[in-house]
């Protein structure tokens, strides 16, 4: 075999949908894989071994086998055995979806999902997606796709059915914390455009504060990220909020740059370690921080480089991390390419934090614990008949959550429709200019989405904004 050099890689598998690619790659450094001419006996004879028995079922199994399967379940099979949900194999198909990682667009749902103890989860919708939209949230573990069970799929098998064209809908089954029973949620894929920092001016006491978000690191964010940092400079900030809340990662080249924006050469912002524990540090070229106060926003959502960011940043930097703990992903993987175009995507090192802290299944803890409020919360609704009063279910129940989030009085919140709750429907249909009927059907329960979407968006509900910008004015 000759010398090859091949990118490494660290994330879980961030689904965009009908195009399927995949972002949240992200680049540490590049290693020579070289092989040797010779192999101990023992490999030699553990190869001989398999050889035989691939041989044994091509030649005399009862019927005839597909060679090409026959291998693929064979690679499968051997990665199985590490019990490790980042190796995967990737088919030909697969393997070219997740080599279109950084296009400027793409088809699909906008959601990353990983796995976790063996269940397929949603790491992150990706900000103004169709999945933020129908409302998938952070954890949620995908149990149905389209009324099958994917119980004992690998993920790239459930990538796949969840893939799909723009404008075409795929009905998931999600599992959520707190909840009873399973919802139902539809979504429809449309273009999911990857503009990826957001940059604006909020004000708190007088102050001007940069805001700067950042929903994923792709292969323009550095240039765009230093570009709106200057730009707030320029216009006299007295404070910086970086918002990586619900960013599942992305291209390390991006962050080592913007990185090298707030922290010094005294530590390491990342360490790589290999199975024997050398470690190989990166340091940022930056002598002093900034003269402003720093604070990083972090949830659930905030996973792979995003983790890097944080790490660096609170150990690095010492500058404030508010919000809820990270994701937690500290490893990190190379895809290896097949000569038939399928790839091999293995685990090789662990990434640490500047002070050698390992976060894999642990997540980065805030200095400032800060969780949203209830409207932050709520549950899709499913309509399959309309709510009227005297019925008690789930749906009636998150209906409820909805209405009492968005200020409207009911005195309960157990799923019985009451006669409160009627009224606490009729005053919101009259506000969004529906029929005042007091019954929750489709178009009254769309409504209530759209309101608490939209009552999300509005800064001061977000107690986590909020409290970051008191942090930077006191």
């Amino acid at each position: 075999m000759n010398r090859k050099w091949l990118a490494v890689y660290m994330t879980g598998s961030l689904l965009t949908g009908a195009g399927g690619a995949y972002i949240g790659m992200n680049v540490i450094y590049k290693e020579k894989l070289e092989s040797t001419s010779s192999s101990s006996h023992k490999e030699n004879e553990a190869l001989s071994k398999a050889e035989t028995a691939y041989d044994l079922i091509v030649n005399n199994y009862v019927e005839k086998v597909d060679k090409e399967k026959l291998e693929e379940g064979a690679i499968k099979g051997m990665l199985s055995t590490l019990d490790d949900p980042y190796s995967v194999y990737m088919d030909k198909e697969t393997a070219k979806q997740f080599d279109q990682a950084l296009d400027p667009s793409f088809e699909g749902i906008g959601a990353e999902v990983s796995t976790e103890d063996g269940k397929i989860v949603i790491v992150s919708p990706i900000k103004d997606s169709p999945a933020e939209k129908a409302g998938l949230k952070p954890n949620d573990e995908i149990v149905k796709v389209d009324g099958k069970s994917v119980e004992g799929q690998e993920l790239y098998e459930v990538i796949k059915k969840i893939r799909g064209e723009k404008g075409s809908k795929v009905k998931l089954e999600i599992a959520r914390s707190g909840l009873d029973n399973p919802l139902t949620i539809s979504v429809v894929r449309d273009e999911v455009p990857q503009i990826t920092v957001y940059s604006s001016i909020k004000k708190d006491g007088g102050e001007n504060i940069g805001y700067l978000q950042i929903t994923s690191f792709s292969e323009d964010t550095a240039g765009e990220f230093k570009k709106a940092l200057k730009d707030l400079e320029k216009s006299g900030i007295s404070g910086l909020i970086l918002d990586v809340r619900g960013n599942p990662g992305g291209l390390l080249t991006s962050v080592n740059s913007i990185l090298e924006e707030f922290v010094t050469n005294d530590k390491p912002y990342v360490q790589i370690a290999d199975r024997n524990g050398k470690k190989e540090q990166f340091f940022s070229s930056l002598t002093k921080t900034k003269e402003y106060p720093v604070v990083v926003l972090v949830d659930k959502g905030s996973a792979s480089a995003s983790e890097i960011l944080a790490g660096a940043l609170k150990e690095g930097a010492d500058y404030t991390l508010i919000g809820e703990k990270t994701f937690g992903k500290g490893t990190v993987q190379q895809a290896v390419p097949m000569d038939d175009g399928s790839k091999i995507k293995l685990t090789l090192a662990k990434w640490l934090t500047p002070d050698g802290n390992w976060i894999h299944k642990k997540g980065i803890e805030p200095n400032l614990e800060v969780e949203q409020s209830a409207l932050y919360q709520t549950h899709p609704l499913q309509i399959d008949e309309t709510l009227v009063q005297e019925m008690n279910s789930e749906q009636v129940k998150y209906a409820q959550e909805i209405l009492t989030s968005l200020g409207y009085t009911t005195d309960r919140k157990d799923g019985y429709f009451s006669s409160q709750t009627k009224t606490a429907v009729k005053a919101f249909q009259m506000q969004q200019d529906l029929k005042a009927t007091g019954r929750i059907d489709a178009t009254t329960a769309s409504k209530m989405q759209e309101a608490v979407r939209t009552a999300m968006k509005k800064e001061e509900n977000d107690i986590q904004l909020q409290t970051a910008l008191h942090y930077i004015v006191k």
